[in-house]
């Protein structure tokens, strides 16, 4: 399986790392970045979000990474890793020699144990612990590090490259709390300089840096706004040389490469947006019958070419485009719009409309309140539901889903790893990371068989499948898929390889020229 890209990627060159573009010249220059991204937390064990994330991979060591353009996970922190025997139940790494943290302290075994132990250990409500479920135990002796796994998991390697793998220093992190403030104990290509909360993060190369890349690349200094168009207020006043994630639809879909004094990259992604239904007894949604009628009611189209002015396409499956296992169970069970069909099956449920319930949205999420409200249109429609929207501060946000008291929220979601199983076990299985209370016997059965195949061709029935049963029980209605844009000013070089969709953000891929 590969993610495809519109965009050519850097050739793997030596064993060391792969070969990036920069010009060595204003070494010591700052490039700043701006986003619309969303930090939740500076604690590895405490954020399971995209904003999070990216820092992560940038001030943050795991023992494996993925090259640009890669499908499968190369050694970072690690000298090597490899299964060991047949069953998929035992993965074991050898450390590279040299690491040390921006403190100055080497990096042992036993931190990386330490890392993935409190992960586990102190299970944060919005944290990455879903993602280490199989997950048994860990040994550290020497330079070598032993996973112990629960089940069979051919996937093991791909999580242990994502932020939920990030390696923290045990001597300066608690092991069942989260570490408070803004200091960071890393040893990744940055280090982390300064960090004003939703302002500003400012990184500067790391020296003691050793890993897969061969260049820790320029100083950065990252800049968050609260929403799309502030984003675009400081791109156009020339306070930034790098924007991303994202600039307003219409301003997307105006962009152009021949467009002066910019560089342009448009990427296919697999981002996706959905939309989660609080399916335990009490939720209003809580009747699969329910949830069916508010399938029939979306129109993915019109949300695309109103709300996103085409820059998203319309996504009928949970598995995106690009990925092992894609279907169109959605479209293939609701076709098209049909009041009479959700109206026919609210009578079945025999529950009296309409039937009011929750929407709630983050804040800041590009064009979260205009969807908000295209939704509400489009649900209320046949006088069957009436839906309260609701926006939240990103934090909050994730604490309300978290905790169970929203009875449906759109969230985005930015694959973890380049397979399908990001797109399942975080999504819709049991105790997933979306706190939906869906539970289904069949769906967690498909999710453990995939998990069995080293071979991840053999995997596409049973996702096909599993996205079957989800169109069926309707836990999610996924919403919209976009490409990945990033605008860079003509001095700015390397914007093309910040972000290909598996879950890394390359700012050392940006480079004066």
């Amino acid at each position: 399986m590969r993610i495809l890209t519109t965009l050519v990627v850097l050739a793997v060159v030596g064993v060391g790392g792969w070969q990036l573009l920069p010009s060595q010249g204003d070494n010591d220059k700052t490039i700043r970045v701006g986003t619309t991204d969303t930090v939740t937390s500076l604690d590895p064990a405490g954020a399971y979000d995209a904003g999070s994330w990216a820092l992560f991979s940038n001030i943050f060591q795991s023992l494996l990474t993925f090259e640009p353009g890669g499908t499968e996970p190369v050694p970072d922190a690690a000298e090597s890793c490899d299964f060991v025997g047949t069953d998929l139940r035992t993965y074991r790494c050898e450390l590279r020699k040299g690491l040390a943290f921006s403190s100055g302290r080497a990096m042992t075994a036993e931190d990386v144990k330490f890392s993935f132990d409190r992960v586990k250990k102190i299970n944060a409500d919005v944290g990455p612990s879903s993602l280490l479920s199989t997950l048994g135990s860990v040994d550290a002796h020497g330079s070598t590090v032993t996973f112990h796994l629960s089940s069979p998991d051919a996937t093991f390697p791909f999580k242990v490259a994502t932020g939920a793998g990030s390696i923290v220093d045990s001597t300066r992190y608690p092991k069942d709390a989260l570490r408070t403030g803004s200091d960071v104990d890393g040893s990744g290509p940055y280090v982390l300089s300064s960090y004003t909360k939703g302002k500003t993060v400012v990184l500067a190369p790391n020296g003691q840096y050793k890993g897969a890349l061969k260049d820790s690349g320029r100083p950065i200094e990252l800049r968050y706004y609260e929403d799309a168009d502030a984003l675009n207020s400081a791109w156009k006043a020339k306070q930034l040389e790098v924007a991303t994630r994202q600039l307003p639809p219409t301003v997307l879909a105006g962009l152009s490469p021949s467009d002066p004094d910019q560089r342009v990259s448009e990427a296919d992604s697999s981002d996706t947006r959905n939309l989660y239904f609080n399916t335990r007894a009490g939720s209003p949604l809580h009747d699969k019958r329910v949830r069916r009628a508010l399938a029939w009611l979306i129109n993915r189209e019109q949300l695309a070419a109103t709300v996103y002015n085409g820059t998203v396409d319309p996504l009928y499956s949970l598995i995106p485009v690009g990925i092992t296992g894609h279907t169109t169970s959605f479209f293939d069970n609701y076709p098209k719009q049909s009041t009479a069909k959700a109206k026919q099956l609210l009578a079945e449920a025999g529950v009296s409309t309409p039937i009011h319930f929750t929407y709630g949205y983050g804040l800041g999420s590009g064009s979260a309140a205009e969807e908000a409200q295209e939704l509400k249109r489009q649900l209320e429609a046949g006088g069957l539901f009436k839906v309260t929207v609701k926006g939240y501060e990103w934090t909050d946000f994730q604490k309300q889903w978290a905790n169970g008291k929203l009875d449906a929220y759109a969230v985005g979601w930015v694959a973890d790893y380049p397979d399908p199983d990001t797109f399942a076990a975080p999504l819709v299985g049991t105790d997933s990371t979306m706190n939906t209370g869906y539970s289904s016997q069949d769906v967690d059965r498909l999710i453990q068989s995939t998990q069995q195949y080293a071979d991840r061709s053999r995997v596409a029935q049973d996702f096909r499948a599993l996205q079957e049963d989800v169109a069926r029980d309707v836990p999610i209605i996924p919403l919209w898929q976009r490409k990945e844009y990033v605008v860079s000013s003509e001095e700015v070089g390397g914007g093309q390889y910040l972000s290909d969709g598996n879950g890394v953000f390359r700012l050392w891929s940006l480079t004066w020229l």
